[in-house]
């Protein structure tokens, strides 16, 4: 089912048991706000009895090369700590892979930490493959003058 603005406390404390750090309220109904108006973003809940236990957010992006065909991005997949194994993670993300193949999308990407093998055990149950490439990020981006 969809995240609601209800859920967000919530999933603040989901963040916070992975990431180890507080969310800003304030910020997250913003951002909320803003990624709710927008079709290309699926902001996905797991719930029972309206609480939440676990999340994941597709985007389906554009592609101007080939058959630009869209592709999904997978970010923020999460779930409760005890409610893991309990195939939660498992309902989100073949979700989004019915959206993704709904929406003719030519392949599903994310990335996780490189430590985490438990998610990678759990990725490649789900029949992803881990494949050769080089991932790059950037953390608080600034611009040099």
């Amino acid at each position: 089912m969809q995240l609601t603005e209800r859920d967000l406390f919530a999933l603040a404390e989901l963040f916070g048991q992975f990431w180890g750090q507080e969310s800003s309220h304030e910020k997250m109904r913003v951002s909320f706000q803003k990624i709710s108006k927008n079709p290309a973003y699926i902001p996905l809940a797991a719930k029972q009895n309206d609480r939440l236990f676990g999340f994941a957010m597709g985007i389906i992006c554009g592609e101007l090369y080939g058959d630009c065909k869209p592709f999904m991005v997978i970010e923020d997949i999460i779930v409760d700590k005890n409610q893991r194994r309990n195939r939660v993670g498992v309902s989100l993300m073949q979700e989004l892979k019915k959206i993704a193949f709904t929406n003719d999308c030519c392949q599903i990407i994310f990335v996780t930490e490189a430590d985490r093998l438990d998610a990678h055990h759990f990725y490649r149950a789900m029949g992803y493959r881990w494949e050769s490439y080089k991932g790059f990020k950037m953390r608080n981006v600034t611009v040099n003058k």
